[in-house]
């Protein structure tokens, strides 16, 4: 990684620098806790807010008792909201981004709580010395194979999840004078991508820093703890141990969802804080007083998210639906699909006439779909559509509530096998006030990450059997996808200049924020594993019809 050896050898410059500087008397390498109070920040989400209660896991009690001044993120903190995003690749964001400087000059200065934990201690002043890092539950279901190599590509992959990781190391060499705690996400209770976890958090704790000159990085296994009582990450006479019995990957502690229970919360304290001592002297005993170096450009930079277009008005030829006749040539018309396993899950849509963009009726969709499962409105064709002669996907959309998640799916057929595609939207204001116009490029459309090929963009417009607005758990809240939106003017089209506006209003619109990389926490730590929507409920792969 030639970004690695460029800080490397910075560091090693500043290193000579100050080589006649006086050095910390170092403490002993073990579990002793500082001998005065020492600022700690914890970036976490719902997990890690259980775990700091008192009345649960109880760590910011005993971090207080072990003489650290804890302060923590949650959702809604910071420039930007950036407390949303901590989803593995949102490390990027917080370490590796153009907006670092802002969010960690905001983090290493906050001296607040954001969940509800006792701190007792007073606080000392300066900035944050330790920062804690995790991810939630959902980043346990990781796609790949258990060796893949790095990669900028997908999102919560094994590939991608190595090259973040790797990454953000770059940063924490530049910053010697802070210790950073890697805490691995906590384990799901289905098995499907245990392996895959395990596999993972293995690589952070045995390989990730073994070429790391410095002792400011650390990993704490959250993961292993919660997977078993014979599983152990924790100090003993000295000595880090790292115990995971085989085939015990996920959850043993369950607490009605994928929330560690307090059980497992309670023996993660108890292990943590002795190991955290440990790894808090190991740094200490080494030399923390190098001036940060200049920042090295990043090595290569991660696929941005694709904007969203203005579209021109559709023709009467470009038309799929405009929701007022008879259903569109060649299909059954709009259909609900929701998760078979999930029966409370509702999702209904059908044409209503009460409103529309543009004559009398619009797709009404009224959803209300559990936490961790999926809804579709579907529109599927008997022979494939050849819409090439198109740019893309346009329609208009409003919604009865505001900050509205919306799947748009394409779906194609081979004989190679079914692909399918998505496109994550995140509505705005103007969707709840009037009309929000939406304008989709083809290429916008990604493959669905457990499908060969995850994230590659879409190619086959002439070769469309399907295409679907869809619902789960949105990204960046606590709360189950409930609602109502209508859809206008569904056609294909290409992008202008200038956004349409609703007929009601004469503000300019804004376009609805992408999320190819969502924006926030892209998989909530909310609920057990969730399945990207694609199209797991259309006709061609049927679940549960409404």
């Amino acid at each position: 990684m030639k970004t690695l050896k460029l800080t490397l050898v910075l560091f090693l410059v500043a290193s000579l620098l100050i080589a006649a500087a006086p050095r910390p008397v170092p403490q002993a390498q073990d579990g002793t806790p500082p001998d005065s109070p020492i600022k700690l920040i914890f970036i976490h989400h719902s997990c890690g807010k259980n775990w700091l209660s008192n009345d649960n896991g109880g760590l910011g009690i005993a971090l207080a008792e072990n003489n650290y001044f804890v302060s923590d993120t949650h959702y809604g903190w910071g420039p930007d909201s950036i407390g949303d995003a901590t989803d593995i690749p949102n490390w990027l964001d917080w370490f590796a981004s153009d907006e670092s400087p802002r969010y960690l000059d905001a983090l290493y200065n906050e001296s607040e709580p954001s969940t509800d934990y006792s701190r007792p201690l007073a606080d000392p002043g300066g900035e944050n010395e330790i920062i804690l890092f995790k991810s939630c539950f959902p980043n346990s279901a990781l796609k790949g194979n258990i060796n893949d190599v790095p990669t900028p590509d997908g999102w919560l992959t094994i590939g991608k999840s190595k090259y973040v990781y790797n990454r953000i190391l770059e940063y924490f060499m530049t910053r010697p004078d802070k210790l950073f705690i890697a805490i691995t996400a906590p384990p799901l209770s289905d098995s499907t991508y245990a392996e895959n976890a395990r596999a993972f958090n293995d690589w952070l704790v045995n390989d990730w820093l073994t070429d790391y000159p410095l002792d400011n990085v650390a990993v704490f296994d959250f993961h292993a703890i919660l997977t078993g009582e014979n599983n152990h990450h924790r100090l003993v006479n000295g000595e880090v141990e790292h115990t995971v019995q085989a085939g015990m990957n996920t959850l043993a502690y369950p607490s009605g969802d994928d929330h560690p229970a307090k059980q497992g919360n309670l023996k993660a304290t108890e292990e943590f804080l002795p190991l955290l001592n440990y790894y808090y002297n190991r740094w200490q005993a080494g030399d923390t007083s190098v001036s940060p170096v200049s920042e090295p450009a990043p090595a290569e930079e991660a696929p941005p998210a694709p904007e969203l277009y203005p579209a021109s008005p559709p023709s009467a030829s470009s038309l799929i639906d405009n929701f007022e006749g008879e259903n569109p040539a060649d299909t059954y018309g709009w259909q609900a699909f929701t998760d078979e396993q999930e029966m409370d899950s509702k999702l209904s849509c059908a044409p209503s006439d009460e409103m529309a963009y543009q004559g009398a009726r619009s797709l009404k969709i009224d959803y209300d779909i559990v936490l961790y499962s999926w809804g579709t409105c579907d529109l599927s064709y008997e022979n494939a559509q050849n819409w090439s002669d198109s740019e893309g996907i346009s329609f208009y959309v409003h919604a009865t509530q505001g900050d509205a998640f919306l799947n748009v799916d394409l779906f194609v057929e081979n004989p190679q096998g079914n692909e399918n595609y998505v496109r994550h939207l995140r509505l705005d204001d103007s969707s709840t006030e009037g009309w929000q116009q939406i304008f989709i490029k083809w290429d916008e459309f990604k493959r669905v990450d457990w499908e060969e090929n995850g994230g590659s963009a879409f190619t086959k417009p002439e070769n469309i059997h399907a295409i679907a607005f869809g619902f789960e758990t949105p990204d960046s809240t606590e709360e189950k996808p409930t609602g109502v939106i209508y859809i206008d003017e569904l056609a294909l089209g290409e992008s202008v200049a200038e956004s349409a506006v609703s007929p009601e209003t004469t503000p300019e619109t804004e376009e609805a924020t992408p999320e190819e990389e969502p924006s926030g926490s892209p998989l909530p730590c909310v609920g057990g594993l969730v399945f990207p929507l694609g199209l797991v409920g259309l006709a061609f792969a049927r679940k549960k019809k409404n």
